[in-house]
């Protein structure tokens, strides 16, 4: 029998030290949302504040991504705001959250960033090929990962 597969959803997470103090890693991932975005997240080719002023709980923004060559357009809120910790979103109206927590290590020298992608739901159409798209999203994870900590140690050092 053909399986369409499970409703449990899609989970990855990933982690790196960045040689980074707390505050600089979420100066860049925080403060910088939308002009760095982008740059660590490469599949974003569109993305734009829908409400006003700087990137804060409750902010609400707008993003179209390339994934595997599907195109999507979706909204999302930011839902966790806490400076130099924690930096989290949802999507308004896609079942799917972000998060970026932020540890300090070695006395405030470095910082272990953590990644997690919650896809809440997988559509029907998608399920047979959930175990593709669980190795797919946690690909994504690590090189989300990968990404900030050569972006963020790339701005530390071009500063000083």
């Amino acid at each position: 029998m053909f399986s369409l597969g499970s409703k449990e959803p899609v989970v990855a997470t990933a982690n790196i030290v960045i040689d980074c103090s707390p505050e600089h890693v979420f100066s860049y991932l925080g403060e910088g949302f939308f002009e760095n975005y982008p740059k660590w997240s490469p599949e974003v080719v569109e993305l734009e504040s829908v409400t006003s002023g700087p990137p804060r709980l409750g902010t609400i923004a707008r993003q179209v991504r390339i994934d595997q060559g599907r195109r999507t357009e979706t909204q999302f809120k930011i839902n966790v705001y806490e400076p130099n910790k924690r930096l989290g979103f949802a999507g308004v109206a896609d079942p799917f959250r972000c998060s970026y927590e932020i540890r300090c290590i070695d006395s405030g020298k470095s910082s272990e960033l953590i990644f997690t992608f919650e896809l809440l739901e997988i559509q029907m159409f998608m399920r047979p090929f959930e175990k593709l798209i669980r190795v797919v999203v946690q690909e994504g994870a690590q090189r989300t990962v990968r990404n900030l900590k050569r972006l963020t140690e790339a701005k530390k050092y071009a500063a000083s």
